[in-house]
């Protein structure tokens, strides 16, 4: 079983994406709102997947990503976003993020990304 941390402000997604990952090859460690958060629970439960939203409170999830490869230069981050443009896109790529999911996605989609991911 592989395991995913999901970053994202909003319970709601929480829900549907461990929703989305049940009764597959991955399983959600930990939910978390915002970078910091997402710090603490990567170096407690050392995910194989992290699911990054872009627009968090704070610093945002490009920089949160950032700061994760920084210190888990190992770690495999997939960018979420509604909101994304190109540039957007660009930055997280530039930054070291395997992927880029778009909101909504589906269950196929999301666990096409997380198979490609790791």
């Amino acid at each position: 079983m592989k395991k995913v941390l999901v970053v994202d402000d909003s319970r709601f997604m929480w829900e549907e994406i461990i929703h989305a990952l049940a009764d597959t090859e991955f399983s959600v460690c930990s939910c978390c709102r915002d970078a910091e958060e997402a710090m603490r629970a990567y170096e407690e439960q050392q995910p194989d997947i992290v699911l990054m939203d872009i627009i968090l409170p704070g610093i945002d999830g490009i920089e949160a990503t950032q700061k994760l490869l920084a210190r888990w230069p190992e770690a495999k981050v997939v960018m979420v976003s509604s909101l994304a443009y190109d540039d957007d896109i660009a930055r997280a790529k530039k930054t070291g993020a395997k992927s880029f999911l778009f909101k909504p996605f589906s269950h196929e989609e999301l666990h096409k990304v997380l198979q490609e991911a790791g």
